[in-house]
């Protein structure tokens, strides 16, 4: 199993901190650096110094570090155009040297589309626009070189785009998509994604979200072994009782729930909770980390968890 570091900027963050836990993720083995994306903080927090944009951040990452991989749980097919997006990206997947991936949802969170004036339409038009922002996506990384792109969307029509620029990795980027929507979720997930990400579910969840993709993926003629599978889970590891106990309270949280709902304990509980998980077929694990300056947190985690898997 590969353990991926996850954050949360919209928190609270600037770039050197996130720099900072990006390039000791890197020294320390993990497997990459994903972030949210995300432009207004959740819960009482203060949210200072205020967000940072998750494209802006990764392209300075492409630069400031130099093996680990790069991408978005989730950016939203809401806070950008599909062309532009597929522009940043490529051209961040050159700056990275070919190391970034995106993952990429509906949006759901409200309140952050009214503070910042993005528009927030109705749950079942955000679908359609995430399906045909992929559309486009995937077709312009796709199309040849010296061919051009066309799509005749509803909301994102393309005319004889010259579909460039080109990403490093070929015929593109991974795509990440996830979340627990047992219809439409499953059918995109099977039709696009590279990766199928579950955030802070159950094993007994997970099992049944991921049953219902790879139901998809049959209706479509995929095989299903193709597709990553993973989940993000928030992280709590303590040599003792007294370290799971300080890390809980630096970000608001009780050790009982943590155990209960997250990755939380010893690293020997840590690796049995992550073994339940590789056994219904979980290959990744994103480990969100929320209290930034703890860099040992990490160093921890490297150490004694990461050599057991």
């Amino acid at each position: 199993m590969e353990l991926r570091i996850f954050t949360e900027p919209q928190q609270g963050a600037s770039y050197d901190q996130l720099l900072a836990v990006a390039r000791r993720a890197e020294e320390t083995g993990f497997g990459a650096f994903f972030r949210s994306d995300h432009y207004l903080k959740m819960g009482s927090g203060s949210g200072e110094p205020g967000p940072t944009d998750a494209w802006t951040t990764l392209a300075g990452l492409a630069r400031d570090t130099t093996r680990i991989r790069l991408g978005t749980l989730m950016t939203a097919a809401t806070f950008r155009l599909p062309g532009p997006l597929a522009i940043t990206v490529a051209q961040v997947d050159q700056m990275s040297g070919g190391r970034v991936e995106l993952g990429i949802g509906t949006g759901w969170y409200a309140e952050e589309h009214t503070a910042y004036g993005i528009p927030f339409p109705v749950l079942g038009e955000r679908f359609d626009r995430l399906e045909e922002q992929l559309t486009v996506i995937t077709g312009l990384w796709e199309t040849p070189a010296g061919a051009t792109f066309d799509f005749q969307g509803k909301y994102y029509p393309v005319s004889d785009s010259p579909a460039l620029p080109k990403p490093v990795q070929q015929p593109r980027p991974p795509i990440l998509l996830g979340g627990t929507g047992p219809k439409r979720t499953p059918r995109l997930a099977a039709r696009y994604a590279d990766e199928f990400n579950l955030p802070f579910a159950s094993v007994e969840d997970s099992v049944a979200q991921f049953a219902r993709v790879r139901a998809a993926c049959a209706e479509i003629g995929r095989d299903p072994s193709g597709m990553v599978w993973s989940n993000a889970l928030v992280l709590c590891c303590g040599r003792d009782e007294a370290e799971i106990g300080r890390r809980a309270a630096a970000i608001g949280r009780e050790p009982a729930e943590l155990r209960e709902n997250g990755l939380a304990g010893t690293p020997a509980e840590i690796v049995d909770k992550l073994g339940r998980y590789a056994e219904i077929g979980s290959r990744r694990v994103y480990l969100q980390v929320l209290d930034l300056a703890d860099l040992d947190h990490l160093e921890l985690v490297a150490a004694e968890v990461m050599p057991q898997l």
